[in-house]
């Protein structure tokens, strides 16, 4: 059985090399044998970036890349040897290689903008998948080398953006996400799994028809478009590329190293803790580590009883809720408190049970303030190893905020002015930004204001145009709302 990464590189070399054959044809600049041999050097330099991330340069990895490439090169790595591969230095420093898009991909660039093509797009699949097949060759995944992949797969991404929708004046376009029709933090598409199930209601059992799987690269590009979050998108690029690297391995029945997949989420409400937890919900439906993939949350009022021998019984049915899927329990560190007769202890001891019982079946998300949480872990001595990632979601800064509240805007075919923009601004940066802090929440409840606020002003109207139906000005921003 061929490996994961020879897999890869086969697909690389066949896909990137028809697609430069496609523009050395087409500008009579070289063969399709050429484009095919310019193809595996692209996919050799790749894997020998990716390897080199993290300076280790196993026996392992060495040898992956003699015994794939030896045979499709005509090179010196035939009769090479891991020692001889160090000496030429083939490896050593090669994950400077990826700090810029590659002569090839520019040339495919090039090409796509004069033809209307989409050859970069696919490099850019390939090549994302081929580095995460490099860095499955290894048992212990390294997390430099998904890292590394991330990173080119954002360089690579910018860039094609770039050439896409090319900013005014040549100017380099701005960081950050891209519009989206999504919610206030920049939430799922209506494609989600997780959506689909929260949709139907949480505290049904999810009977609702799910769409099908959504690629990898799919849900990737949609974690991107979230605004702000640049922390939180990295851990959990981090943890779906290290799951569809295990499922590389699985498929090809090599031996994967077992984690927990639960994980901590700290942070103050409308940081957007629940949205993230829908999308993680995602990448697992479509990496396999759960089958349905839908998104269960409940609190503490949905676990604990009142009564002897009655808790057990309601976590357990809110796990038999979440079967198959994400169970996000928020506010998790108020199961920790209570007197002697409180039953939270009893709930927290019942699902560290469930949650080894049913390992192979759901994840389980904790979410709190960063403080509490710390108590939460320490309440059962099974916490700790279950729980081993936490995520911490920081508060919105005032850019993140007024881009979150013109995103309402145009879902709902609303314009802010410059005048009223610069109101939302002010009013963002007079809050306080202490425990509590309603980050996206707050965005929302100023939406709403306004858009209130406009309408008492725009019925006052007696043939109001559309750009005064759909235009919030300054004084339909209001300087404070009821918290």
């Amino acid at each position: 059985m061929s490996t994961p990464f020879e897999d890869a590189v086969d697909d690389f070399v066949t896909e990137v090399g028809a697609a430069l054959g496609d523009a050395m044809t087409a500008t009579n600049t070289g063969s399709a044998e050429l484009a095919r041999r310019d193809a595996c050097l692209e996919a050799f330099a790749l894997s020998a970036a990716v390897l080199d991330a993290d300076s280790r340069h196993a026996d392992d990895e060495l040898w992956a890349l003699i015994t794939t490439f030896a045979p499709r090169m005509d090179t010196q790595l035939s009769g090479a040897t891991p020692a001889t591969l160090r000496e030429a230095g083939l490896v050593s420093g090669r994950a400077a290689w990826l700090a810029e898009p590659s002569a090839l991909f520019e040339t495919l660039l090039a090409f796509d903008r004069r033809n209307g093509t989409r050859h970069a797009r696919s490099y850019v699949h390939r090549a994302f998948r081929l580095g995460l097949a490099a860095a499955a060759i290894d048992f212990v995944t390294s997390e430099s080398e998904l890292a590394a992949v991330e990173r080119l797969r954002g360089r690579l991404l910018d860039a094609l953006n770039t050439a896409v929708n090319p900013p005014p004046g040549g100017a380099t376009p701005a960081a950050g996400p891209g519009p989206t029709a999504s919610g206030p933090a920049g939430g799922p598409a209506t494609g989600s799994a997780a959506a689909a199930v929260a949709a139907a209601g949480a505290t049904a059992a999810p009977a609702v028809e799910l769409p099908p799987p959504r690629p990898l690269e799919t849900l990737l590009a949609e974690l991107d478009e979230l605004v702000g979050l640049a922390n939180v998108k990295a851990e959990v690029k981090l943890v779906a590329n290290l799951l569809a690297v295990q499922k590389l391995r699985r498929e090809h029945d090599l031996p994967v190293l077992e984690a927990s997949r639960h994980l901590v989420f700290t942070g103050n409400p409308g940081t957007g803790k629940t949205t993230v937890a829908r999308l993680l919900a995602d990448f697992y439906r479509t990496l396999e580590v759960v089958q349905r993939g839908h998104l269960v949350e409940t609190d503490r009022a949905a676990l604990v009883a009142g009564y002897v021998g009655q808790t057990a019984i309601k976590v357990t049915e809110v796990f038999d809720r979440a079967d198959e899927g994400v169970l996000l329990i928020d506010e998790a560190y108020t199961l920790a408190r209570g007197g002697e007769r409180d039953f939270g202890r009893e709930a927290i001891d019942m699902i560290v049970k469930l949650i080894e019982d049913r390992r192979d079946r759901i994840v389980v998300i904790a979410a709190g303030y960063p403080d509490e949480m710390a108590e939460f872990i320490d309440a059962n001595p099974g916490l700790r190893s279950r729980f081993p990632k936490v995520i911490e979601f920081p508060d919105y800064d005032t850019d993140e905020l007024t881009l979150i509240f013109e995103r309402m805007g145009d879902k709902n075919r609303y314009h802010a002015d410059d005048e009223a923009l610069r109101a939302v601004r002010a009013f963002f940066d007079a809050q306080p930004r202490d425990k509590g802090f309603g980050n996206a929440r707050l965005a929302r409840n100023l939406f709403e204001a306004a858009v209130a606020n406009h309408a008492s002003r725009i019925v006052a109207l007696d043939a109001p145009t559309p750009e005064q139906l759909s235009t919030l000005v300054a004084a339909d921003v209001p300087s404070t709302l009821d918290r």
